[in-house]
């Protein structure tokens, strides 16, 4: 008796949410994870960045930009090379689009003040990877710089 209660409330051994579609808006939201997690710290001020700018792209309240950032918490985690998950935008969004997707990477980057190496480095191979000329992508640095 005491097992099937443990198993009807419990997580049954193996059970796995399932991973959301990796589409050209997930795959936003995961490049803004991992660029939120490249120095190795996950700030609240990030999320909180990460969730206006998913709200802002595709027109959700407060409530379905956290619901969807915690799906792309789980595809970033679950595709490990970054270039797979530009690779999904590379296709599926205009050039102007790509732009205010590393416009808005650069914002997620900057919340802390800082730019770190590691930041620095994965925004410059997702800039190569949607094809964001360097030029273009200086400007769009200096202006999430502000």
């Amino acid at each position: 008796m005491l097992e099937r209660l443990i198993a009807f409330f419990g997580n049954p051994a193996g059970y796995k949410t399932p991973l959301p579609e990796a589409d050209a808006p997930h795959a936003l939201g995961a490049l803004l994870v991992r660029a939120a997690k490249a120095d190795d710290a996950y700030l609240f001020e990030e999320i909180v960045v990460i969730d206006k700018i998913l709200a802002k792209r595709h027109e959700l309240n407060p409530v379905e930009a956290a619901k969807m950032r915690a799906e792309c918490e789980v595809l970033e985690k679950e595709i490990p090379r970054t270039s797979d998950i530009a690779a999904i935008l590379e296709h599926a969004i205009s050039t102007a689009e790509k732009e205010a997707t590393l416009l808005a990477l650069w914002q997620v980057a900057l919340v802390d003040g800082t730019i770190h190496t590691e930041e620095d480095t994965l925004l410059h191979r997702i800039e190569e990877v949607l094809g964001v000329p360097p030029e273009r992508a200086k400007a769009l640095q200096a202006q999430a710089q502000g």
